[in-house]
């Protein structure tokens, strides 16, 4: 190779790798989801080990694994003010196709509720367990991964969910609020009915009643499950608990086993 054809080679090597490196997104344009409310241990994993505790105010950030133990629960805020919720024994993923910006979560194991704020206009995202994708059509849904095969569970209390199974190609319905829908390895969603699972639904709605009387008990306040609770403010639309209880026991079991 002659010596100008070496320095044109190196030359464009130099200006594809600048703009690589311009097309890469900064560092501080990652979605950061803040940690209002926390009870017992929760913690940020990597390699397989418990690496960081997370409290009040810690930032995770795009691809972080969030894992919580008994009897614990986190809350988290995004930036554009949608929150979501992970209870008691769950691994979840923050945003692990990052820099894509619609995956929302990636539910390993465990339960999270999510309340999707639309004040500003659409907001598109998506939810994966191992064996399903759901995709935001609404605001609030609860999502729990049953078991290590990936049995999961959707429930839709504001707006319109869709759901699809991954490990067994068809239909791909939409959830009403109020309705809920039970996704099976390898099972067809059309083999199995929409339902309202009312027992289910009960069980999640009394555990987060009962984790919100908990963080509200711990900041001194007076009330019911309606009233100010924990640190911060209120979530996005339905970011509310459901009516009064009397004095809470310890946090339940986030998934309603």
């Amino acid at each position: 190779m002659s010596r100008s054809a070496s320095k044109s080679w190196i030359g464009r090597v130099a200006l594809a790798a600048l703009a690589a490196f311009i097309c890469l997104p900064p560092l501080a344009a990652q979605p950061v989801a803040t940690v209002e409310q926390l009870i017992g241990q929760v913690s940020l994993m990597q390699d397989g080990h418990i690496d960081k505790p997370l409290i009040v105010g810690s930032g995770v950030k795009a691809r972080s694994i969030i894992v919580t133990g008994p009897d614990s629960y986190a809350k988290f805020r995004l930036e554009d003010n949608s929150t979501f919720e992970v209870y008691e024994k769950s691994t979840v993923t923050f945003k692990d196709d990052w820099p894509a910006w619609s995956h929302l979560l990636n539910v390993i194991m465990g339960r999270v509720k999510v309340f999707i704020d639309h004040s500003k206009g659409p907001n598109n995202n998506s939810v994966t367990t191992p064996t399903a994708v759901i995709s935001v059509r609404g605001t609030v849904f609860d999502v729990v991964v049953e078991d290590a095969d990936g049995t999961t569970f959707v429930s839709c209390d504001e707006g319109l969910v869709q759901i699809r199974n991954v490990t067994a190609p068809g239909i791909e319905p939409l959830l009403h609020p109020g309705e809920s829908k039970w996704i099976y390895r390898g099972q067809s969603l059309a083999q199995n009915r929409f339902n309202q699972d009312p027992i289910k639904q009960a069980a999640l709605r009394a555990a987060r009643d009962l984790i919100q009387l908990g963080l509200q008990r711990r900041a001194g306040l007076p009330g019911g499950v309606g009233g100010p609770v924990g640190s911060g403010g209120g979530g996005g639309n339905g970011d509310k608990g459901k009516g009064g209880a009397s004095a809470p026991p310890p946090p339940p079991g986030g998934s309603g086993h």
